[in-house]
């Protein structure tokens, strides 16, 4: 029935979340277009009536179309997303990916030690579960934990890897763990393989780990420059998702979608008009010839 058989592995194969049967006959035909350009594919990817109108309101500050064109993202691509989260990203790039890529997700294990990050990824496979048509064709999830796990897979495997607004959660485990993430990205990266970033801006020259701990933010030149001792090239920076509201020293969880915090109604009035997060969008390539020092 379909193309390629769904090779969904550990942890979510624990639950068995993934029983496709008779739905799975309806995936075949895909939720999208099979062939178009990448900025058509990618607006009908989040213009897709599986997304809520709560996710879809979020695009203004996300934007992304404009982050995964500049990443250079092709529909014919292996991309491996970490973290995802509640699977905002997911939503576009498994349609997206669905008729002729690969999509791959690290996802924390469902008996993760954090009870927090257990109930993410059960939330996470409920998700995927309950709309084959849309994530049918995820190649497979990998467990993904920093420290304990950060292998994403062979060498020289994957065209993109992406990560948003993860950065500073490895870096609150330790300033080593965000360092290994780096690492295990370059690795599973082909010869030009793009990494795509998008975290929270700090504050220019702010310390890494204050920030990190104290607002959920990094300051860009410190993800730069990890990227370049990682081996990586700088291949472009850009805007898309800045937000010239936000002063960057607010706990990024005060500000929409959360409004976590704030101790009256002014608080929250300002953080409403501030929006989400001004946020830095890095492309970093890894070089076609790597250097040994």
């Amino acid at each position: 029935m379909f193309k390629r058989i769904p090779r969904v592995m550990w942890p979510f194969a624990l639950v068995g979340v993934f029983m496709f049967s008779g739905a799975a006959i309806a995936a075949e035909k895909g939720p999208i277009a099979t062939s178009g350009d990448t900025a058509s594919l990618l607006k009908e990817a989040v213009a897709g009536s599986w997304r809520s109108a709560a996710h879809k309101a979020r695009n203004k500050y996300r934007h992304p179309v404009q982050t995964l064109e500049f990443f250079g993202i092709e529909s014919s691509m292996t991309v491996i997303e970490l973290s995802p989260g509640g699977g905002w990203y997911t939503e576009i790039l498994a349609p997206f990916l669905y008729a002729h890529g690969h999509l791959i997700e690290a996802v924390a294990p469902l008996d993760s030690e954090s009870k927090f990050m257990a109930k993410l990824a059960h939330a996470y496979s409920v998700k995927l579960a309950a709309d084959p048509a849309v994530y049918g064709h995820i190649e497979k999830v990998i467990p993904f934990a920093p420290p304990a796990q950060v292998s994403l897979g062979p060498d020289n495997s994957a065209d993109m890897v992406l990560t948003f607004r993860n950065s500073h959660d490895w870096m609150n485990i330790n300033p080593e763990t965000l360092t290994e993430v780096f690492k295990a990205v370059f690795a599973v990266l082909k010869p030009d393989g793009v990494f795509g970033v998008v975290e929270h801006r700090a504050k220019p020259y702010a310390l890494a780990a204050v920030s990190a701990g104290k607002l959920h933010r990094l300051p860009e030149d410190y993800l730069i420059e990890l990227g370049l001792k990682t081996g990586f090239r700088l291949a472009g920076v850009s805007e898309i998702n800045a937000n010239p509201k936000d002063p960057g020293d607010i706990n990024v969880h005060s500000l929409l979608p959360d409004l976590a915090w704030g101790d009256s109604a002014a608080q929250k009035k300002r953080y409403k008009e501030i929006g989400e997060s001004d946020r830095m969008t890095l492309k970093f390539v890894k070089p076609s010839v790597v250097r040994h020092n």
